[in-house]
């Protein structure tokens, strides 16, 4: 029999409801999410926590400010925190064409600096989309954040994953503009070098994708020396999905998951949340693991959800 190596969660689909232990500054206790915890237009979510703060950023495409990161203590209770791309040096969304801008923003942090990584994505007309990916840093998450470090433009939802040797690689979905060739080409992975603030070496293409295809939004993380490959899969509507592979070297080869997908609402049309897609993980100080995703709530009867997409919690099991 095959075993999923994420478990289960603790929160179905199904509900919008569901228990929540999270630690705050001075104790355990227990809260009840109620999803999604960002309603109405928080798109593409990316967690990370630094001591007993967790910190969420969520992206605004073609409107201002761009990114936004909300702060919580105990992922119940969320609040906009700060805006860090507060200048058009940082992000210039004047005259962009309808859904393009910002796209998918990772925040992490290296125990030392927080890093924000982004797409502006200029145009998404025809088969080719202009897509410039950026850096910032800031040493706290209320800035100063450095002026923005172009890092490439082989395609959108760029990811940094720093290792624990303190090498850092960014990832992001290639684009194949090839005639007859599905344009999204894949995971691609290259060494970002800090000093330089430049990439270095060669880039690998390490994740063709499942059979699910519409491969995006990838992130890393190191667990009992396996490296956990996250993505999106599948397109960000109704087929939308999470999947998982792992390897033991960071170039690959990564096997998926056999249970894959880790997370998806195509199959339930009764579900109270669906499109759900596109997530990062983060670790709570008790040892536990939650998934922040995107997700969207139809109106009763229909394939209509008005309020966009929104931000939802959920606690996962690695097995």
């Amino acid at each position: 029999m095959h075993r999923a190596w994420v478990a289960h969660f603790a929160l179905s689909i199904d509900s919008t409801e569901g228990l929540a232990h999270c630690m705050n500054p001075t104790e355990l206790s227990t809260h009840s999410i109620l999803n999604p915890v960002l309603p109405g237009f928080h798109p593409d979510p990316a967690i990370v926590r630094v001591g007993t703060d967790f910190y969420l950023a969520t992206s605004t495409f073609e409107w201002f400010p761009g990114v936004r990161i909300f702060h919580s203590r105990d992922l119940v209770n969320w609040r906009l925190l700060t805006c860090p791309l507060d200048s058009y040096e940082k992000i210039d969304l004047r005259r962009l064409e309808a859904s393009c801008g910002v796209w998918a923003p990772c925040l992490t942090h290296d125990g030392d600096k927080f890093h924000l990584i982004y797409s502006n994505v200029l145009s998404k007309t025809g088969n080719y989309f202009d897509v410039h990916n950026y850096l910032i840093t800031a040493s706290d998450i209320m800035g100063p954040w450095s002026d923005p470090v172009l890092l490439n433009q082989s395609g959108f939802d760029p990811s940094l994953f720093h290792d624990d040797d303190g090498r850092k690689w960014l990832m992001n979905m290639v684009q194949d503009p090839r005639p007859g060739v599905h344009r999204f080409g894949g995971i691609l992975i290259q060494e970002y070098c800090p000093k330089t603030q430049s990439l270095i070496g060669t880039p690998v293409n390490i994740f063709k994708g499942s059979s699910l295809m519409v491969t995006e939004g990838p992130h890393i993380y190191k667990h009992d020396g396996w490296y956990y490959l996250m993505t999106a899969e599948g397109g960000t509507s109704w087929n939308h999905a999470v999947t998982v592979a792992r390897a033991r070297d960071l170039f690959g080869p990564y096997e998926i998951d056999p249970l894959n997908p880790m997370l998806t609402a195509w199959k339930k049309e009764d579900a109270a949340i669906h499109k759900t897609g596109h997530a990062s993980l983060v670790d709570t100080p008790d040892g536990k693991w939650y998934l922040a995703h995107l997700c969207g709530r139809p109106l009763p009867g229909t394939r209509r959800c008005p309020l966009g997409r929104e931000t939802a919690l959920q606690e996962v099991f690695l097995d």
